[in-house]
């Protein structure tokens, strides 16, 4: 009987939540709620206004996903602290989350499709997405994904209607995974380095410091960075967790980490690992000076699903990133 009134009153904890605050039991425990709101992250679900010590963030180059708008949140549990790294992922503890949710514009105001959360728990982090209803008023647990049709307007202008995809839950590990660990990719310091984020997050309670020495990344679209940068910074965070020695995409010898010097590493005149319909029949990665003969920009700009890169997360061909990389591959000495 004790037995079963501690599993009772555990399940209570993960599905109810806990009045006022964040749910950590439904972050470290095994098994995952059927709602959002049984975390307890936001005390107005809908607006997604954060409770205590979850606070909200954005990178200063962020991943592209079919144009999706991203609210961003970190929550750090009371009495611990993200350890700052200047170089990789911080250190978070055991019953962190991160938290994001996609969603677009609709008649001006932000309509939410999806939130998808990384839990840190005693084993390491789990990745897992929840899908949000009609009235917005709360998100399902979709361990299998699913397809939300999605119209919204890009920055050109244009109307655009997609089957966006949500991915299930081994997919997240397709981008996430590092080594076969699953990894977060941006709450980074290079990354969070702007508008005094670190110091809000220490300021919080969330992280242990933030130095003023921390590096910072170039803002993809900001045209008074140096456009190497600016190329750099996209192609790492939208790129480099597959496209490192311990990623998904390790064989292909192309690493795009920002640190990388090593110009045949980064993709100047190499040559791809194996041949297919994915080269374009183009001859290197990166062709200098010559954007329109080079594979990376072939798979960027393509929809395909066997030649398109990133292969998940897109739909849709990242217009204005696709512009960026090539005028800063033509831009390069042919010779």
């Amino acid at each position: 009987m004790k037995l079963l009134a501690a599993a009772l009153l555990l399940f209570g904890a993960v599905t109810l939540g806990r009045p006022g605050g964040v749910n950590d039991a439904a972050i470290t425990g095994a098994g995952y709620p059927a709602k959002l709101s049984d975390y307890g992250f936001f005390s107005d679900l809908k607006a997604r206004t954060p409770v205590a010590r979850v606070i909200g963030y954005d990178l200063e180059t962020a991943l592209f996903s079919d144009y999706a708008e991203k609210q961003r949140f970190i929550y750090v549990p009371g009495g611990a602290v993200a350890k700052y790294d200047a170089e990789g992922v911080f250190d978070f503890p055991v019953g962190s989350a991160l938290i994001k949710t996609f969603g677009y514009r609709q008649g001006g105001a932000f309509k939410a499709v999806e939130t998808r959360l990384l839990l840190r728990r005693a084993g390491g982090w789990v990745a897992i997405p929840y899908v949000w209803n009609a009235e917005g008023s709360d998100a399902e647990l979709k361990r299998a994904g699913t397809r939300v049709p999605v119209t919204f307007t890009d920055p050109s202008g244009a109307v655009r209607s997609i089957s966006y995809a949500v991915p299930n839950q081994n997919q997240c590990k397709d981008c996430h995974a590092l080594g076969g660990t699953i990894t977060p990719i941006g709450p980074k310091a290079r990354y969070l380095n702007h508008g005094g984020q670190l110091q809000r997050l220490v300021a919080g309670g969330l992280l242990d410091q933030a130095p003023k020495d921390a590096p910072r990344v170039a803002r993809w679209n900001d045209a008074k960075a140096p456009i190497d940068a600016r190329a750099r910074a996209y192609l790492e965070i939208n790129c480099a967790h597959c496209h490192n020695p311990k990623g998904a995409a390790s064989n292909s010898g192309l690493f795009l980490e920002l640190w990388r010097t090593d110009a045949n590493a980064i993709g100047l005149r190499k040559r791809p690992v194996a041949a297919g319909r994915g080269s374009g029949g183009h001859e290197f990665a990166i062709a200098p000076g010559q954007a329109d003969k080079s594979i990376l920009i072939y798979r960027l700009e393509s929809t395909d699903p066997g030649i398109a890169m990133p292969e998940l997360g897109r739909a849709t061909v990242h217009a204005e990133g696709a512009a960026l990389l090539r005028e800063w591959i033509d831009g390069m000495p042919a010779s």
